[in-house]
């Protein structure tokens, strides 16, 4: 895969949001590629449900120009972030429970004028690799 075309490769790019902890395994996947793909970016562990004004206060200040949401269960954190923003939101289900697709229709049923991408569950690479071609789009 192409490096990506971007002037400022000190500015972080990207804001990868996960859930909790346990979805370790799914983030370092995504940490991975972006690192291979000298992208910076910043991991925040932040859950929609137990912590709302934290979110909203990162969401609020971040200059990042995507967001990469990991969340399982309710996987309602991508929904949340991107009611809250014009940037894009990249949601990677993960397979906690119902082996993940509990967590994928959370996040592919995104009300009008609230769009989400998604990838497959626990393809938190994907969502990566995604987020370059977006980065990718802007030099073009």
């Amino acid at each position: 895969m192409p490096k990506p075309n971007i002037d400022n490769r000190d500015k972080t790019l990207i804001s990868m949001i996960a859930g909790s902890t346990s979805d370790k395994e799914v983030y370092e996947k995504t940490e991975k590629v972006l690192k291979e793909n000298n992208i910076k970016y910043d991991l925040q562990i932040i859950s929609a449900h137990l912590d709302p004004e934290k979110l909203d206060e990162y969401i609020k200040n971040c200059e990042s120009l995507i967001y990469i949401a990991i969340a399982g269960l309710s996987a309602a954190l991508p929904g949340v972030i991107a009611s809250k923003t014009d940037k894009p939101v990249i949601g990677v289900p993960v397979s906690a429970k119902l082996g993940g697709l509990d967590a994928l229709l959370s996040i592919v049923q995104m009300p009008p004028r609230v769009p989400v991408a998604c990838v497959g569950i626990d393809r938190g690479e994907n969502a990566a690799y995604l987020a370059v071609r977006i980065l990718n789009l802007l030099k073009k």
